[in-house]
């Protein structure tokens, strides 16, 4: 009989234990995994609580005691005991590999090597060949994009974060300016770093401080450990017309890497971030500030500018939807250094496959964990996480689903309680599923990510905006997808290397590197800029990036052959 256990007792000492049931418990009635709970599923077994790990954060996770997760107990007997990172994500996942105990279910995300290499996975392949055929029919010819590598086909994750076959229509990025400011300059075209930084200045220089007296503030970056790369490294790739691979630049005719900073059009990105921070428009606590202190500014409104994803800095924003402070929420816009390049948001990738759930080797009941995730594969299964329940989120209208005005106002504008009562939006990472665009077997949509309910969702504010950019989405906004070529290899960050690997030491080396000297050059007097650069590119030559660039092309051409095989 296979082992069950506690995972959280094997990570934290004794007293951080007690202390983290007592706050996240709220009483001692919660199950342990494994064990069972009172009632019985659809097969007449008891529920079977299982522990889950995810590298991801989940503010609004309520237990699965939302309306979605108990019909999801109810359906497939399972209850999942989560515990998603708040801390570093990849020191975590390497404190699990170490522990030699495992949570049953594990989300790691490009970590997921670590768990490989210490054999705390389980292989898929023979689970989902018996008991998933929603899992096998979803992804169809795509199955052998889930084989780990070129030498080990091994499927250890279920793809969860890539959806399959995706029309992207929610643009998320890009550079973010609140309504008020675009409105008040006569809606000026928002298309060069040039264009944002004129538009946060004048602003700036009309409105100094907010109603209470208060400083506003032009920009802020997050740069709170992991998201450094979302808010402060990865635009200079988006505004210089490269992919996003990660850490790397790749090639499309050679596939020849290269380590994006070394690319002398991001040094002048940095530099414009360096002249921000200079003339007083760079946020001075960018580098200080931790992910809640960032998310507060943004909720106090005072935060004209952003260079992030939304779901970076959602929490800020929806508390200012809460408040109906509509006009102080963002636009997203299309920014590049110049207008010779191409903003790179909608390259796409095809299916990539790569980060999801797998299950560990202590699992109690393999057969159990892929029965649920396979039930959140189902038509039935993604129409519940996406829709919710007919009746309360939805109604059928001559055949097509509709949300209510009065939920779908929640859902967009009270979306932290709305999670938390519904579990609308809690799940979709831990199921595969259909991307964006894709209709279910009645002609609906398997999601609300299209562009007739995104309008519905739009405040007057945005509206209004969108309109005078002679837009209906800021999708509309961006250069489209026909504009690039599918990368064959997906994203080099999707792409998992052991962790004991020369490029996995070198890539967190060179991070290391970079993460101390970006800051630098940013926060420098400008005359300092290029010597602080120069230094900061032979650091990195001499510990090894081009190593790390002739070893990362190794694993791209890798990915290329074993998806072609």
């Amino acid at each position: 009989m296979m082992k069950t256990k506690k995972f959280t007792g094997v990570l934290l000492s004794a007293t951080m234990l007690i202390g983290l049931l007592a706050a996240c418990s709220g009483g001692n009635n919660e199950p342990s995994p494994g064990s069972s709970t009172g009632g019985e599923n659809g097969d007449g077994q008891a529920p079977l609580t299982m522990s889950f790990f995810s590298a991801d954060p989940s503010p609004n996770w309520a237990g699965m005691q939302d309306r979605i997760g108990k019909i999801l107990t109810e359906k497939t007997g399972v209850v999942l005991d989560a515990e998603y990172a708040v801390g570093d994500p990849v020191q975590k996942v390497a404190l699990i590999a170490a522990s030699g105990e495992y949570p049953d279910l594990i989300s790691a995300k490009q970590d997921v090597a670590k768990l490989v290499d210490v054999g705390a996975m389980m292989d898929l392949t023979d689970l989902i060949e018996e008991h998933a055929p929603n899992i096998k029919a979803l992804f169809g010819d795509y199955m052998k994009r889930l084989r780990y590598s070129e030498d080990d086909h091994a499927i250890y994750v279920i793809p969860t974060y890539a959806a399959v076959d995706s029309q992207n229509f929610s643009a998320g990025g890009g550079f973010g300016l609140q309504h008020r400011v675009v409105k008040e300059l006569g809606f000026p075209e928002i298309r060069t770093v040039e264009d944002f930084e004129n538009a946060i200045r004048s602003y700036l220089e009309k409105h100094p401080t907010d109603e209470a007296g208060n400083k506003n503030i032009g920009l802020t970056l997050n740069s709170d450990d992991w998201r450094m790369y979302i808010s402060v490294t990865n635009p200079a790739f988006f505004t210089t017309g490269g992919s996003d691979d990660g850490e790397f630049y790749i090639d499309h005719e050679t596939m020849e890497v290269t380590y994006h900073f070394r690319r002398p059009e991001e040094k002048e990105y940095f530099r414009w971030l360096n002249h921000m921070n200079a003339t007083g428009l760079l946020d001075p606590e960018t580098f200080v500030q931790k992910h809640d202190q960032y998310n507060a500014k943004i909720a106090s409104g005072r935060v004209l500018g952003l260079i992030d994803q939304d779901w970076n800095y959602g929490d800020g924003e929806n508390a200012l939807k809460a408040e109906g402070k509509f006009d102080q929420t963002y636009g997203h816009y299309p920014v590049t250094m110049s207008e010779e390049y191409l903003e790179t948001s909608f390259w796409p990738t095809g299916f990539m496959s790569g980060s999801g759930v797998g299950i560990s080797v202590d699992n109690p009941d393999p057969v159990r964990a892929i029965k649920f995730l396979d039930y959140l594969a189902s038509e039935e299964g993604q129409i519940l996480l996406n829709w919710g329940v007919e009746g309360e989120h939805y109604n059928v209208v001559d055949g097509k689903r509709v949300i209510p005005a009065d939920v779908n106002n929640r859902k967009v504008n009270d979306v932290a309680n709305f999670q938390r009562e519904t579990g609308i939006g809690l799940y979709t990472n831990i199921g595969a599923h259909y991307g964006d665009g894709v209709l279910d077997s009645t002609g609906n949509y398997y999601t609300t990510s299209f562009p007739e309910q995104l309008i519905e969702g739009y405040n007057e504010a945005e509206k209004e905006v969108l309109e005078a950019y002679g837009a209906t989405l800021w999708k509309d906004l961006f250069p489209s997808e026909d504009n690039f070529p599918i990368k064959p290899w997906g994203a080099a960050w999707n792409i998992p290397i052991p962790g004991d690997h020369e490029v996995s030491v070198l890539d967190t080396r060179l991070r290391d590197i970079t993460w101390k000297r970006i800051p630098e050059a940013i926060l420098a007097k400008p005359e300092e800029f290029d010597a602080i650069w120069d230094a900061y590119m032979e650091e990195l030559e001499k510990n090894g990036v081009e190593r790390a660039e002739k070893g990362r092309q190794e694993f791209v051409e890798a990915r290329v052959a074993l998806w072609n095989d």
